[in-house]
């Protein structure tokens, strides 16, 4: 099962707060605002922040306090390189060694975007999106490929949410869903495929 220690929760909140620009890039945030937001307790949200320092997101200002990572102009391009060489190779090891459990984590996540799509719930297909990641995380056997990819996926949904639209948001869904389904059926080849398409599309501006 997916990570549900208290940190784990509060760093979920804090991401989808920094993705869907609820913490607006560039602010300047103290621990207690961060503390109110999540829901969380001090010691959880300390280890988030540790989490989201080290995947950029947040940086830690000493005697300033913490400001929201700004959006740099290089930043869409250099995510989806790394994303476009590395995401189908994680996507076909998942369809060869996923669990049972893991390919039904990913059709729940796959009924999870289609219910967003015919409610236009963006911010809800954004925590559906970030849940297919860590399913994939925790189904790759290469920890070296998934540790390189967290980062720049929660990069990459911060700017895709920044240009997001319902019809963009429908397209993505279909996309996703045709990854999940590859790794379902554990055709290794169709997922590299799937995934290459569905990267490609997200690397559009």
């Amino acid at each position: 099962m997916p990570n549900s220690s208290q940190s784990h929760l509060a760093y979920l909140a804090l991401e989808h707060a920094i993705v869907t620009l609820a913490l607006t890039p560039g602010a300047l945030v103290n621990e207690k605002q961060l503390i109110d937001l999540s829901g969380h307790g001090r010691t959880p949200v300390r280890e988030a922040i540790q989490k989201l320092a080290w995947q950029g997101l947040i940086v830690v200002k000493p005697r300033v306090g913490l400001q929201i990572a700004e959006i740099k102009p290089t930043d869409h391009a250099h995510v989806m390189q790394v994303r476009r060489e590395l995401e189908p190779i994680a996507a076909a090891l998942v369809a060869e060694q996923a669990t049972d459990g893991q390919r039904n984590q990913l059709v729940e996540c796959a009924r999870a975007m289609n219910d967003c799509a015919v409610s236009g719930d963006l911010a809800g297909f954004f925590a559906a999106d970030k849940a297919f990641d860590e399913i994939l995380e925790e189904s790759c056997p290469n920890a070296f490929i998934t540790s390189a990819l967290g980062p720049v996926q929660s990069h990459s949904r911060r700017l895709w949410y920044s240009k997001a639209s319902p019809e963009r948001m429908d397209r993505s869904i279909s996309l996703h869903v045709a990854v999940i389904r590859a790794i379902q059926q554990g055709k290794a080849s169709e997922a590299r495929k799937a995934m290459t398409t569905l990267i490609d599309y997200l690397g559009q501006k």
